[in-house]
């Protein structure tokens, strides 16, 4: 199973997402800190989520975490995060 993969699935069951997006941006941060060259170390994530209704920024990225904690560090080296409610990805609030 792919890291994507694995993303896909924890996020799913953690947080019942409305819209998952994940983009494996490895490829750009070759030779950087962290790259294998194998890729799949650097990813970036849009999540909008019911749960995220309520809660700061913070709080949101802590849920993200938190439900990929065994993959953070590695395999995952980093990971880029937004995290929206359903009302703010659908344009009725900031």
């Amino acid at each position: 199973m792919s890291v994507a993969d694995i993303i896909r699935r924890k996020l799913e069951e953690a947080l019942s997402p409305e819209r998952l997006e994940i983009v494996d941006e490895s490829h750009l941060h070759k030779g950087h800190a962290g790259h294998r060259p194998e890729g799949e170390t650097h990813f970036r994530v849009t999540v909008v989520a019911g749960r995220f209704a309520g809660r700061s920024r913070v709080e949101r990225q802590r849920l993200i975490t938190s439900a990929l904690k065994d993959e953070m560090g590695n395999p995952i080296h980093a990971l880029s995060m937004k995290a929206l409610a359903p009302d703010e990805a659908d344009g009725r609030s900031a």
